[in-house]
């Protein structure tokens, strides 16, 4: 398996005193909330996500003990045309983005034909260098991509995806992606500059959130409760 993150994922349940009451590997294709459940513990909310010793990245979240049915497993989903007997290369792939806000607006991202998206709007992030933290990677990529400086918040959410597609090569992948994503301000908002030439931005804006329903967002962030409280439902 191809990864980012040499050292691999560990996800933490923290208990309601702080404690770690458990850990796992969290595996190729694997959710957190499966992973903890197996253990007898309940994820409610992102704690931290912090690169460790060894060069692991270990995923905290705040936890209640499970009474009932534990989670399961969603099947694995593979895009228009990639057969059920058709096996990928997997690939785990880590990275880190921010909601960015300032008195200009959100900050918003477009993708270019290097994606699968097109067109489509996100948020500024991408994947982590290798061995580098959540933290400094939102703030590398933040820059790359925007040429904006900015003020870390709370971890808003950790979304793992897991399906077979072809990546923009062609080449056939079993692509599990885990984004860690952020709150953030910039304190001083300026016009926007991509750094990052030759990589998958090709605009960016500041948008005032009564305008963020004219953009087409991926469904990844539409679906963030964040950017979602901002933006108003889909198609407004």
């Amino acid at each position: 398996m191809r990864t980012n993150v040499p050292g691999g994922l560990r996800v933490v349940a923290v208990g309601p005193d702080g404690s770690r009451v458990a850990e796992a590997p969290l595996g190729h294709g694997e959710h957190p909330d499966v992973v903890l459940g197996a253990t007898g513990w309940l994820v409610e909310t992102p704690a931290f996500a912090t690169a460790v010793e060894g060069g692991t990245l270990e995923l905290g979240y705040r936890v209640r003990e499970l009474d009932g049915i534990r989670p399961r497993a969603d099947a694995v989903r593979r895009d228009a045309g990639v057969g059920d007997d058709e096996v990928g290369d997997p690939f785990q792939r880590v990275a880190a983005y921010a909601v960015v806000t300032s008195v200009r607006g959100v900050l918003l991202t477009q993708f270019n034909d290097l994606t699968h998206v097109p067109g489509d709007w996100g948020l500024p992030g991408g994947g982590l260098d290798d061995g580098e933290s959540p933290v400094d990677g939102v703030h590398r990529e933040v820059w790359e991509e925007t040429g904006q400086r900015v003020e870390l918040g709370e971890l808003l959410t950790v979304q793992s995806q897991h399906w077979v597609g072809r990546a923009p090569s062609g080449v056939l992948e079993d692509f599990h992606a885990v984004r860690i994503v952020y709150a953030a301000t910039c304190p001083e908002p300026t016009d926007v500059v991509i750094h990052d030439v030759g990589g998958t931005t090709s605009d960016a804006r500041w948008v005032p959130v009564e305008q963020l329903g004219d953009y087409r967002l991926t469904s990844s962030w539409r679906r963030l409760a964040g950017l979602h409280d901002l933006a108003g439902p889909p198609g407004s």
